[in-house]
C-alpha cells in the first residue's frame, strides 16, 4: 500500500530520521525555517499528526509537560526525571511479549509502544 504523503510531511519525516534524538515541534519548526522552503508551525504540526496516524511518528510527553517527536526505529523506553528532565534510554523491553499477545487477542494492529518511569536521578535526590 503506497501512502500518498505531502511534501511538508516528507520534510518533516526526514528530519526526524536523521536526528539522534526527539524533538518537540518548536524544534522541528526552527530546523525547517532554514530551509528554502519553510514551513509554518501550523503545518508542522499537522504534519506530525498525520504521520503519527500512520504509525511513522512517535510521541512521547515528558515529565513537563511538552511533546517530543521522533521517527519509530525501534519501541522506546525512558526513565525521566521529574526534577532536571534528563531522560535516559532503557534498552531492553520487558512488555514485547505482552504486545505481541494483545495484537493476536484483539486483531489490533501496534505500530509503536513506549514505557516510561518518573522520579528522581541521582543529581537531584
Amino acid at each position: 500500500m503506497k501512502i500518498n504523503r505531502t511534501r511538508s510531511q516528507e520534510r518533516v519525516l526526514k528530519l526526524l530520521k536523521t536526528e539522534k534524538r526527539s524533538l518537540s515541534a518548536q524544534e522541528i519548526y526552527s530546523k525547517l525555517r532554514r530551509c528554502d522552503k519553510p514551513l509554518g508551525l501550523a503545518t508542522v504540526y499537522r504534519s506530525l499528526d498525520a504521520l503519527k496516524q500512520e504509525g511513522v511518528v512517535i510521541v512521547r510527553t515528558l515529565a513537563n509537560g511538552e511533546s517530543v517527536y521522533s521517527s519509530i526505529q525501534q519501541d522506546q523506553h525512558h526513565i525521566t526525571c521529574v526534577k532536571c528532565g534528563t531522560s535516559i534510554p532503557i534498552n531492553e523491553c520487558p512488555v514485547h511479549d505482552f504486545e505481541d499477545k494483545l495484537q493476536q487477542s484483539h486483531k489490533f494492529k501496534i505500530f509503536y509502544h513506549t514505557l516510561e518511569f518518573f522520579g528522581l536521578c541521582d543529581r537531584c535526590i
